[in-house]
């Protein structure tokens, strides 16, 4: 039968996507757009905030106005925790965030039988890691490996604890499997994701630290690239950065988990580091790396945050000199501690995105331009405007002039920086 997936929210949601759209072409079903007719359409959700809630309700109406008699299943996690605001909405199949293959079992049966479904489990008594099939889709060059899922956080933001569970690993030796399967395929660039891959390992026997797992993916596909997702502070120490700096497939790009550089937006925010243990860790990389990107998070506008608060923020974002930064002005997320907070005013939020992204503009291109003169292994993947674009290790996009350089990494000396990009030249 003709299928049809719509994905919203975070990479471990795209690969949890990508899981179902393999199981599903191997179970001899088609894959279709979204905008066409199909016998089934899913939309994988997100919840991680209001918006993201609506742009799911959005999605589910389109799946059903487009294709009245369809199945339109749901999943995600913004089914996981609003299963009752979802039931009115017409829908056939309500599942969450577990048992991806049970789902798909009954998104076969809702086709056959077409009779609702609700099928939900409760996250937060979840105890053991759904293996799902890695990879990405074949026009892609880089595979995601889902290495953790759930949360035990719970910053006063977010609702994803509730949405996902406690912390799951995926065992060390399932792990070094599934990378030896993804380099057999010809991807040339593996990357680690989870809700919080830094709880790696927690719920394992001996409770073994991330670096753990990134030493055996390293060391069992020495001819790939390895990136690692988004990290907590804590698990920069000595220790992980003299183990990493060893790994020569190891790519010198982190990404740390902020949300804030004020000690007292923090406390609000029930984040489990201050300013001075966040430093730290960007200290200790820039001491074990040469030139890593070191990229953040950023959430402006927080409840309660006043105008010395956010300039204690802007300047502690140019002590550290980040390489690229997300900034989103605070959302308010339903059911968690913030949204009960003293609200700063809408335009004030948008106001402070503004400044801290100028902020974020300067530091991206003192970054490039220190980029330029530099030899990088590039991993091109697609022509843009008369060149050939790909990434660098540190994550950093490069343009080049090139033919048939799809899923191909060479070494590419950057000639300038242009455009928020760098514009680099092949060494043969």
């Amino acid at each position: 039968m003709k299928i049809s997936i719509y994905t919203l929210g975070c990479k471990v949601n795209q690969y949890e996507t990508a899981a179902m759209e393999h199981t599903l072409l191997n179970r001899g079903h088609q894959l279709v757009p979204f905008d066409t007719p199909a016998d089934a359409y899913i939309i994988n959700t997100c919840t991680v905030t209001a918006v993201s809630d609506k742009k799911s309700r959005q999605m589910i109406r389109r799946a059903r106005k487009q294709a009245p008699n369809a199945v339109v299943a749901v999943c995600g996690c913004y089914a996981q925790t609003n299963p009752d605001e979802i039931k009115t909405l017409d829908v056939d199949l309500i599942s969450g965030t577990g048992d991806r293959m049970k789902f798909l079992d009954l998104v076969e049966h809702a086709v056959r039988e077409k009779a609702p479904i609700l099928a939900l489990d409760e996250a937060l008594r979840r105890r053991s890691f759904e293996l799902l099939p890695a990879g990405g889709m074949t026009e892609r060059t880089r595979a995601m490996l889902k290495v953790e899922d759930g949360c035990t956080n719970f910053c006063s933001y977010c609702i994803i604890p509730y949405a996902r569970g406690p912390v799951r690993s995926l065992p060390l030796e399932e792990a070094k499997a599934e990378v030896r399967r993804l380099a057999s395929e010809g991807y040339q660039e593996i990357v680690l994701t989870g809700i919080e891959i830094s709880s790696w390992g927690r719920d394992l026997p001996d409770a073994p630290p991330l670096i753990d797992l990134v030493e055996a993916v390293c060391q069992t596909a020495p001819d790939l690239r390895v990136r690692l997702g988004s990290l907590e502070p804590r698990t920069v120490t000595g220790d992980f950065c003299r183990r990493a700096a060893a790994l020569d497939n190891l790519c010198p790009h982190f990404h740390l988990s902020m949300q804030s550089g004020c000690d007292a937006t923090l406390r609000r925010m029930n984040r489990k580091y201050d300013t001075a243990r966040f430093l730290e860790s960007v200290t200790l990389l820039r001491r074990f790396f040469d030139c890593p990107a070191i990229t953040t998070d950023l959430i402006t506008g927080f409840p309660g945050e006043t105008e010395e608060e956010f300039s204690e923020t802007l300047s502690f974002l140019r002590q550290c000199a980040f390489a690229e930064m997300h900034i989103f002005p605070y959302s308010i997320r339903p059911g968690t501690p913030a949204a009960a907070m003293e609200q700063v005013p809408g335009p004030v939020k948008e106001e402070r995105a503004a400044r801290a992204a100028a902020a974020a503009d300067k530091m991206h291109l003192e970054y490039l331009q220190n980029c330029v003169g530099r030899i990088f292994n590039v991993l091109y993947e697609q022509p843009r405007d008369g060149l050939f674009q790909g990434h660098a290790e540190n994550y950093m996009t490069v343009a080049a002039r090139g033919e048939d350089l799809h899923n191909l990494i060479r070494p590419t000396k950057i000639l300038e920086a242009r455009d928020g990009l760098l514009i680099g030249e092949i060494i043969d």
